[in-house]
């Protein structure tokens, strides 16, 4: 068994759709884990053919066939994977195969409703998609939701019921029920649709038997966002409440024997970020071509998209985090949108500014003793190795 996997090293945006495309292309029978983060991903396939797709609650890998399995680590949002699912057969003219962990916790309309009230009394740079308030309604409290619970329409009431109830106390607001009551009933009536697309399993049968009899020769664990965004080693409050670093996935491998990981760390040529909190570098000159078909454009949760030059300190910092879970794995760098910047890469160094004319030389500073280095441009997926 063969286990990869993709990893950012800032806040987001490095480029992880198109890497985890790429790996799904090179294996003959790929299958993509996600095991963090959930709805609010925004992972980015361009194609050769001219192929688009920005995938959030589908596997990135789903162009090259192969299917997804989405964990208990990720929130699982109905309404989103319906609208999501419908786009990609609209498009693509076949349907993802989509197999979920049973105790994957659900996003519901309340948790919605909670992330952007949050936000705009607090603002921490949330994308308001209900992944906060699910991941922490889920740790802190008895109100959960899973996605077994969906098939039981009693269940679903009763629990649905008292999520509503436990909003209605925290934000104080009386008419929470009353007024969220149409988007309740939408999200139950989407459910009736979303069923029937996904297959549910138990994770410890899934991984100990079906994967073999299956045929999966290939795992493909897809991260979200960076390591920069992660609870434990980001910047609070700015960070996600979900583990962006290797470690939630070297869970699984060695819970499960799957093989020793590999793993594809990935930064663009220069940092980014959408929301708030810090970013270094951003008071120092920079110049680069913006992609016109950026995903993550403005919105009223993130504001803009935020550029500065890299900072190999953070890349640095990054890794070194990483390597918390990840001594035994194999390791490669992933650089990406190379094409959006004009010469060499720049990058600062305790506060002095470096110029790279060879990809390759910013591995002299990092932790890292790469086995490959891949690149690629910011208008095609294909990745290119430069480096073995």
């Amino acid at each position: 068994m063969h286990s990869q996997i993709v990893i950012g090293l800032g806040f987001g945006d490095e480029g992880k759709g198109r890497t985890t495309d790429y790996l799904c292309r090179q294996a003959p029978a790929p299958l993509v884990v996600r095991f963090s983060g959930g709805q609010q991903a925004g992972h980015t396939v361009l194609t050769a053919e001219g192929k688009r797709h920005v995938f959030s609650s589908i596997g990135a890998g789903s162009f090259a066939g192969a299917p997804t399995y989405w964990s208990r680590y990720c929130s699982f949002a109905p309404e989103n994977l319906w609208n999501e699912w419908q786009s990609f057969v609209a498009t693509q003219g076949s349907k993802p195969v989509l197999i979920v962990d049973a105790l994957a916790q659900v996003t519901t309309p309340y948790d919605v409703f909670q992330n952007r009230a949050a936000e705009k009394t607090s603002p921490n740079g949330s994308c308001g998609m209900g992944f906060g308030a699910t991941m922490e309604r889920n740790e802190n409290t008895p109100n959960r939701l899973y996605v077994q619970d969906l098939f039981y329409p009693q269940v679903l009431e009763q629990k649905l019921l008292a999520i509503g109830e436990y909003y209605r106390r925290k934000t104080q607001q009386p008419l929470l029920m009353t007024d969220l009551e149409p988007l309740v009933q939408q999200f139950k009536a989407v459910l009736t649709q979303v069923l029937p697309c996904i297959e549910v399993v138990q994770e410890r049968d899934f991984f100990s038997r079906q994967i073999l009899q299956r045929g999966f020769s290939h795992l493909v664990f897809e991260g979200s966002q960076g390591i920069l965004l992660d609870r434990d080693f980001g910047f609070f409050p700015n960070v996600t409440r979900a583990y962006t670093t290797s470690r939630k996935a070297i869970q699984l491998i060695e819970r499960y024997n799957l093989g020793r990981p590999e793993i594809y760390y990935i930064t663009r040529a220069y940092q980014t970020r959408h929301g708030k909190g810090f970013l270094s570098n951003e008071n120092l000159p920079f110049e680069y071509t913006r992609n016109p078909i950026e995903t993550n454009q403005y919105n009223e949760w993130q504001g803009h998209q935020r550029v500065s030059p890299l900072d190999l300190n953070m890349l640095q910092y990054a890794l070194n985090s990483d390597a918390n879970f990840s001594a035994a794995a194999r390791k490669n760098l992933v650089i990406t949108c190379l094409d959006q910047i004009a010469g060499p890469i720049s990058a600062t160094l305790e506060g002095q500014m470096l110029h790279f004319e060879e990809p390759a030389e910013v591995l002299k500073f990092l932790p890292l003793q790469a086995e490959k280095l891949l690149l690629s441009r910011s208008d095609r997926g294909e990745l290119v190795t430069s480096h073995e």
